[in-house]
């Protein structure tokens, strides 16, 4: 049966108990205590409050919902005792023609799973898209979870609960997430090209790199924009308002990735705005300012260690020099950039006239846990942090492991295991700051020689410069120190130094208004991770949307994942944002 939301919310406690039923597995009294919220606005929140009972059940409660819901292949189905969703769903994923050897595998990973964890096995089976997983996919991610330790798994499978639930009611409300689905198609559809044939490379300048740019541009076109790729590889495209004279509102984000990366990472941002434009423009839409989607060429610095080439570009504030720096194969940047058919003289024509500028919005995935772990779809970016990144080379002498006394040891291993810890101790606890220590070597190590030379490097973040900077130098201080007193020599080479970027409050307060009228709380978080409006910050104020990042927050791995549902929510949030935005208040 397919009701309106109307009409669910003028049914009296009982109808709307049992209307909801079948969302939740043999579990009435989630939406029981969700009835005295009504009216809901829209179905994202009544989504976001039957979800929001979940999280706030007991223990025992949660575990009772956990065990309602059958085993996958299991007993249950093929005796047909199962309810007529759960049916559905695992017919989806072609679990009932499972062959002898996949029935054989299920049974034994359910039956282990059960024994490990107490509790059945949960997975969305129509799977991030709403497509299905497949029979294949699915045993790939059981064997992964059974990893987990027991209350990472009691997360996971209330949060699979929520997907689940959240698709039914999709069915029962006969809603579709068009703008989700059609960007996780296309981020599909970009992910066929790659340096690699069995993981997503796509570094910059190569050839995969160059057909993703063409097929962003005709992405572009499509959607009704003016699209062209400039002499760095950005891919521009413009949505024009019909005053002429008016101001762009930009927005975008990166579409080259790291070895092995995840399909969202950046190309996110630049296919949600494209979805959003050519919503507008199918309905003869237009605002009253250009909507610019910029498709940055280069972010991540895989292929010449050097950071946002595409939106330096854009700010004017590319760095010519970068042009003689060498990938692992020896080309030169100018000769890449020629490879390509473009011409350097062009580069300092990227450059916008701040004036001209009235923002820049990023839209992006969290690439991280907070707001998976507090069931919320999207959240307001307050400020990306700045970083220090570091080479430390330690030396001291190789020895035979076999001859020399302990107490003789100028071990440069040992200095460094010191180091890696200093970092953990003093980073933790401290609000945003986070330290890592990413590349640990020992070069020409042997297994019978005391370590004479250590190289590692040194990442420090935080929210702010001041809290990074302190804790740069108190770890400084601390490695000189356990050098000194092991007889090392210690060098360090400033790799980065990208100061913090807050985000405009202005901006801020406009998404977040956004974000209200969507169905979801409005929640505040800095991001750890390096972005292109950190760039865009030099030359105009800047904002971000994040999108929940699914798998634990997984990032920057074939892992990374959100769903169709989520980038819906983050579209419509954009779209929201667009219609009302209002220019920067005068000073």
């Amino acid at each position: 049966m397919i009701m309106t939301l109307e009409e669910l919310n003028r049914l009296d406690a009982a109808e709307f108990v049992t209307a909801l039923h079948g969302i939740y597995e043999h579990s009435p009294w989630i939406p029981e205590r969700a009835a005295s919220q009504r009216p809901f606005a829209n179905l994202t929140a009544l989504k976001q409050a039957l979800q929001a009972v979940v999280a706030q059940a007991s223990i025992d409660e949660q575990l009772g919902l956990i065990r309602a819901h059958p085993e996958l292949a299991g007993k249950a189905a093929i005796a047909g005792e199962l309810t007529r969703e759960s049916t559905g769903e695992q017919a989806k994923a072609g679990l009932h023609l499972c062959n002898t050897e996949e029935f054989a595998k299920l049974h034994q990973l359910n039956a282990d799973y059960n024994a490990k964890f107490g509790f059945p096995f949960i997975v969305a089976v129509k799977g991030p898209d709403g497509n299905g997983y497949t029979r294949q996919q699915i045993i790939a991610t059981f064997a992964r979870r059974y990893k987990n330790r027991r209350d990472d798994e009691i997360a996971e499978c209330l949060r699979q609960i929520g997907r689940i639930a959240e698709m039914r009611l999709n069915d029962l409300f006969d809603f579709t997430p068009t703008l989700g689905k059609t960007v996780m198609a296309w981020c599909e559809e970009l992910a066929a090209w790659s340096d690699e044939s069995d993981a997503l490379s796509c570094a910059y300048l190569t050839d995969s790199h160059q057909k993703t740019a063409a097929h962003i541009a005709s992405l572009m076109r499509t959607a009704g924009m003016h699209a062209h790729i400039d002499a760095v590889g950005n891919v521009v495209g413009r949505y024009l308002s019909d005053d002429a004279n008016a101001k762009s509102l930009l927005t975008g984000s990166h579409y080259d990735t790291v070895r092995n990366g995840g399909k969202y990472d950046g190309r996110e941002g630049i296919l949600l705005p494209i979805a959003v434009v050519q919503h507008l423009h199918a309905r003869g839409e237009k605002l009253p300012f250009h909507i610019e989607v910029i498709a940055f060429a280069e972010e991540e610095g895989v292929r010449f260690k050097s950071t946002f080439l595409g939106s330096t570009a854009v700010t004017g504030s590319f760095d010519m020099a970068l042009l003689d720096k060498t990938d692992a194969d020896g080309v030169t940047m100018r000769a890449a950039l020629q490879a390509a058919g473009h011409a350097e003289a062009d580069i300092a024509g990227i450059a916008r006239d701040p004036a001209s500028v009235l923002g820049f919005v990023e839209v992006h995935i969290e690439q991280g846990p907070v707001l998976l772990q507090r069931d919320l779809p999207v959240g307001i970016v307050t400020s990306i942090a700045g970083s220090c990144r570091y080479l430390l080379e330690l030396r001291g002498v190789a020895s035979h492991a076999g001859t020399t006394p302990m107490d003789m040891r100028r071990d440069a291993a040992t200095a460094a295991a010191e180091i890696v810890l200093l970092v953990e101790q003093r980073c933790a606890n401290q609000g945003s700051l986070v330290g890592t220590v990413g590349q640990l070597q020992v070069p020409n190590g042997s297994v019978n020689v005391i370590p004479g030379r250590c190289q590692l490097s040194l990442d420090i973040r935080a929210a702010d410069d001041a809290t990074r900077d302190a804790a740069v130098a108190d770890i400084l201080a601390g490695a000189a120190e356990i050098c000194a007193r092991r007889g090392i020599e210690l060098q360090s080479e400033l790799l980065v130094r990208a100061a913090a970027a807050p985000c405009a409050s202005w901006l801020m307060e406009q998404l977040t208004a956004a974000t209200a009228r969507a169905g979801v709380t409005p929640f505040a978080l800095p991001s750890g991770a390096g972005h292109d409006a950190m760039a865009m910050a030099e030359m105009t104020d800047v904002a971000m949307l994040f999108t929940r990042c699914g798998n634990g927050g997984i990032s920057h791995n074939p892992l990374e994942v959100m769903t169709a549902d989520d980038a819906e929510i983050s579209a419509q949030v954009l779209l929201d944002f667009l219609r009302n935005f209002r220019s920067k208040p005068a000073a």
